[in-house]
């Protein structure tokens, strides 16, 4: 799968000229709708000329800028296809090979493509974030992304202290935003057919003074504009529902990488939480 406009651009970011940044600031901004008028409205709305902008979309690797704009279209057509074209577009063009096979094919090309996108430092950033038991940390997701939120929040529970779960797919969500204070972190999961609740969501604890992260597809979530923190994950598989394999890969990652962060607090809360296993005798033992 080819890398996304967007992508292109951050990849490439560092290299272009003072202008060419700020047209991709504009771009970036409301992307991939910013991209979709005339040239001429997109150079005067950056404050820079129409060359610099045929000039940076060569540099993405585009032939022009109607190619440039013909891939936005194209994506804009992925992020809002809904299951049925999806399966639609899937199965006209779906290769003999059984669908295992396929779709193990489909999920290790997005693992690889979103590991390749995450930058380390970025990364090691979050998980620090989340291993800083000074602020709370609120976790929640979308209608399908909600069961990432509840494992990641499972897992948090038992490494560090101050970890909310709020459910998205309530209407009661704005009950748990009265408690955040301004250095909290709100990570949220959102993938296509992004939800205006989440959305809001997003929008009313950045204005709280939280710090919000964000962990969506290859397009990205609206929620990105509010998000100090956002790590792209591929989602496509040939199904008329996405793969979150990629993104709960990164979810598990997360974990290991804030519970090592943190194992002098993290093995105590371990073993008083195993103590009240044995008490409460949830689990078999087998001695």
């Amino acid at each position: 799968m080819a890398d996304t406009a967007q992508e292109k651009i951050k990849k490439i970011y560092e290299s272009l000229t003072r202008a060419e940044r700020q047209l991709a600031g504009v771009i970036l901004e409301n992307y991939p709708m910013s991209g979709m008028g005339s040239i001429t409205r997109l150079a005067d709305k950056a404050a820079v000329s129409t060359p610099t902008v045929a000039r940076m979309v060569q540099k993405l690797g585009y032939s022009g800028f109607p190619e440039f704009q013909d891939t936005l279209r194209q994506e804009m057509e992925a992020r809002f296809s809904n299951p049925i074209a999806k399966h639609e577009s899937w199965a006209e063009s779906a290769p003999e090979e059984h669908l295992l096979n396929r779709f193990t094919d489909a999920v290790i090309g997005n693992i690889r493509q979103t590991l390749a996108s995450v930058d380390p430092k970025q990364f090691d950033a979050l998980a620090e974030m989340l291993a800083d038991q000074s602020n709370a940390l609120y976790i929640t997701g979308g209608r399908v992304t909600h069961a990432l939120s509840e494992y990641l929040h499972l897992h948090m529970q038992v490494i560090r202290a101050r970890v909310r779960h709020i459910r998205g797919t309530s209407n009661a969500w704005p009950h748990d935003l009265l408690d955040i204070n301004e250095g909290d972190v709100v990570l949220i999961y959102d993938i296509r057919r992004y939800e205006n609740s989440t959305l809001r969501l997003a929008e009313i604890a950045k204005a709280q003074g939280a710090r919000v992260v964000l962990i969506t597809d290859q397009w990205q979530s609206p929620i990105s504009q509010y998000a100090e923190i956002s790590l792209n994950c591929r989602i496509e598989a040939p199904s008329a529902w996405d793969s979150t394999i990629a993104m709960m890969l990164l979810s598990e990652t997360l974990i290991a990488a804030v519970q090592e962060a943190s194992w002098g607090r993290t093995e105590q809360r371990m073993r008083t939480l195993e103590d009240m296993f044995d008490q409460t005798k949830i689990f078999r033992k087998f001695v």
